[in-house]
């Protein structure tokens, strides 16, 4: 992996995941996952680890989206764990995840869940 910015606050990760992501850079957003990480994408699934999470990552960027920054509700921090959130521009319920501090005092993404959404009810 190249040398890239890393998140030294849980607020970064949102940030540097729309500069890498508008960059192309799959390698770059997967940086911003532990190895472990669980990421409930595409809706109805799962993709875990950071490798996983890469080629997800791949595939979805091949197409050239681009991101706009949404603004972070507040974090919330407890020791080494934060829970990160916005609310999306498209509409699509919220955004949230849970960051874990490293040893060097950065931080990375442990769980992501991009959309909540809900289903209406007959």
């Amino acid at each position: 992996m190249t040398e890239r910015e890393r998140a030294h606050r849980p607020e970064d990760l949102t940030r540097l995941f729309v500069e890498f992501a508008n960059a192309g850079d799959a390698e770059g957003i997967a940086s911003l996952y532990a190895e472990d990480a669980v990421m409930a994408y595409p809706p109805g699934s799962r993709t875990v680890g950071r490798t996983a999470i890469q080629a997800l990552w791949e595939k979805v960027l091949a197409h050239r989206p681009v991101f706009q920054p949404e603004p972070p509700l507040p974090t919330l921090v407890s020791g080494d764990l934060a829970l990160t959130s916005t609310p999306p521009r498209d509409g699509a319920g919220a955004r949230a995840q849970v960051c874990r501090r490293q040893a060097d005092g950065t931080w990375l993404r442990v769980l992501d869940q991009p959309e909540f959404v809900t289903t209406a009810t007959a």
